[in-house]
């Protein structure tokens, strides 16, 4: 998995520092597949990228969302249409058996059972694997629609975040490297704060 994180990061800048010349295209092509299917997240490469040239972070970040909504997508058909046979042997395989398990299928169903396309949001804010939760999208038969603008809202929320950051601080939001999952969790409070907020302070009907 290491050396894997490391042809990610290859992949977009080159030794000197400077964005290799597919730069661009690679990181939307990482989104993508790691919301469908690809265990290396492209936020390693995304912060590393915005921290050697902050003022392109927030395009960067249009880019990831845009890649990972698609990708998100197909993540959902391939539960749909695969069913939980496919799960089952993807799980059993000897690669996605040591990225995922049964455990985090059940999770992942009982996110669905009790909040809805809601989930989608839980997941584009935590360390847990975005890909599961596409693909439990479908396999649960969430309304796809639903799925692709909560998809939307959560993956662009994650992302510009992190661009907003890295925009502002440079090459001083290299902490958020070194504590990337407290930075998820931390950002997932935030947005469950604000979503309690907006439910209590909202005005009361008259009648």
């Amino acid at each position: 998995m290491g050396s894997l994180k490391d042809w990610t990061i290859a992949l977009v800048m080159d030794p000197t520092g400077e964005f290799t010349p597919h730069a661009l295209w690679a990181l939307w092509l990482l989104a993508f597949a790691e919301s469908s299917f690809f265990p290396i997240p492209p936020d390693i490469p995304y912060i590393l990228m915005g921290i050697a040239k902050p003022s392109v972070s927030l395009y960067l970040a249009l880019i990831l969302t845009v890649g990972s909504v698609l990708g998100g997508a197909v993540g959902y058909f391939i539960g749909l249409y695969g069913g939980r046979p496919l799960v089952e042997w993807l799980i059993s395989t000897r690669f996605i058996g040591r990225l995922f398990s049964h455990e985090k299928f059940e999770m992942v169903e009982s996110y669905y059972n009790r909040y809805d396309v809601w989930a989608v949001l839980i997941a584009a804010f935590t360390p847990i694997p975005f890909k599961i939760f596409t693909i439990g999208g479908g396999l649960c038969r969430i309304r796809f629609w639903r799925f692709m603008a909560v998809a939307a809202i959560g993956r662009a929320g994650r992302f510009f975040l992190v661009g907003a950051f890295l925009f502002f601080l440079g090459e001083r939001a290299q902490f958020i490297l070194r504590h990337f999952d407290k930075f998820l969790i931390l950002m997932l409070v935030l947005v469950v704060l604000g979503f309690a907020a907006m439910r209590f302070l909202k005005p009361a009907k008259t009648t």
